[in-house]
C-alpha cells in the first residue's frame, strides 16, 4: 500500500528499474519501491523522466505533479481505468440525481467549516464557534451560499490584513501550492475508485476535468490553512517568494493527520477512504454513509 511521497527540488534523472524510481542526482542515486510511492511533485525543471517510468507510475496508481517557471503546481499525471469496477461505478455516478449531489455537497461544506472552525481553535485565533453555528446554517445544496459566508469570516479571523486573491502574498503561494497537491490526491483517490473526475456534484464547468475533485477537495483544504499557518505564523503580509524549505512543507501535507471514523489517519489514506465511502454513498443513495476527515483539534499555542 502507497504511503509516502517524493519531491524533487534539484536536478535529477528518474528512470525505473526492478520496480523501482530510480532518482539519480549529482551526489549519488536513490531507490524508493514503486509499490510505496503514491504522488511525486517534480519541482526542478532540470528533471528528466523516461516513457517507462511514466508508465510504471500510472500503473501503480501514483499522481506525478509538475511546477511552473514560478515553482507553482501546473498540471498533474494520473491513471485511468483501474478499478475492476470502472464503467458500472462511472454510470452509478453519473445517474446519481440532483437532490443526492445536492445533499452530498451540503455534507462536504459542512465539514468543512467545521474543519475551519478546528483550525481556528488550534491557532487560539477564535471564531470556532460562530463558524460551527455557520455550519448548521448549510442546507441540501447550500442554497444560501453558507460557504462563501463563512470563507470571509475565517480569513479575517486566522490572518489579519489578508486578502485571498492576492497572489503575490507568500501565504497565498503557501496555500495555493499545498492545495494542489492534496487535490492531485484527492484526484488520485477518486480515479482509484473507479469515480470520473471530471464529473462533479457542485462544480460543473464544461473545461475542468477535476470537477469532482474540486468538490471532495473542500473539507481537506483546512488542513493545508492550518500548515502554512504554522510554516508562516500570524504575521503581516509577505512579498517573499517561497523557499524551498516552505515547498517542501506543502508538498509533504498529504502526509499530516487526520480525525477518520474514529481512528487517525494520514490525509493520504483519509483521501482514500473518503473517494470509497463516496461510492458507496452514490451506490446507497444517500450521504449517511459518506466518511470525511475532522481536523485533529490540538492544544492551541500559548
Amino acid at each position: 500500500m502507497a504511503w509516502r511521497g517524493l519531491h524533487l527540488t534539484q536536478p535529477s534523472r528518474l528512470s525505473l528499474a526492478d520496480d523501482q524510481i530510480v532518482v539519480g542526482q549529482d551526489d549519488g542515486e536513490v531507490r524508493l519501491a514503486l509499490e510505496d510511492v503514491a504522488w511525486v511533485v517534480i519541482d526542478s525543471p532540470r528533471t528528466s523522466l523516461t516513457a517507462s517510468l511514466v508508465s510504471a507510475c500510472m500503473a501503480y496508481g501514483i499522481a506525478v505533479v509538475f511546477t511552473d517557471a514560478t515553482h507553482t503546481p501546473s498540471g498533474v499525471a494520473l491513471p485511468f481505468h483501474r478499478h475492476h469496477r470502472q464503467a458500472d461505478v462511472a454510470a452509478r455516478q453519473i445517474a446519481a440525481t440532483g437532490p443526492l449531489k445536492k445533499r452530498l455537497w451540503q455534507s462536504l461544506v459542512r465539514a468543512k467549516i467545521e474543519n475551519q472552525a478546528s483550525a481556528l481553535d488550534v491557532v487560539g485565533a477564535g471564531g470556532g464557534h460562530t463558524m460551527r453555528e455557520m455550519a448548521k446554517r448549510v442546507g441540501s445544496g447550500d442554497p444560501g451560499n453558507v460557504e462563501a459566508q463563512a470563507a470571509r469570516y475565517y480569513w479575517g479571523q486566522l490572518w489579519k490584513d489578508f486578502r485571498r486573491q492576492d497572489d503575490g502574498d507568500r501565504r497565498n503561494k503557501m496555500l495555493n501550492y499545498g492545495y494542489a497537491v492534496v487535490r492531485s490526491g484527492v484526484a488520485r483517490a477518486l480515479v482509484g475508485s473507479g469515480l470520473v473526475p471530471a464529473f462533479g456534484l457542485k462544480h460543473a464547468s464544461v473545461s475542468n476535468a477535476f470537477n469532482l475533485a474540486d468538490d471532495v477537495v473542500e473539507p481537506f483544504r483546512p488542513f493545508i490553512d492550518l500548515l502554512a499557518w504554522r510554516t508562516v505564523g500570524d504575521g503581516a503580509p509577505c512579498r517573499e517568494n517561497l523557499s524551498v524549505e516552505d515547498r517542501r512543507a506543502m508538498a509533504g501535507c498529504l502526509l499530516g493527520e487526520a480525525r477518520l471514523c474514529d481512528e487517525t489517519v494520514t490525509l493520504l489514506t483519509a483521501s482514500e477512504r473518503t473517494a470509497e465511502s463516496l461510492v458507496r454513498a452514490i451506490e446507497a443513495a444517500t450521504p449517511a454513509v459518506l466518511t470525511l476527515p475532522a481536523l485533529i483539534q490540538l492544544t492551541p499555542p500559548s
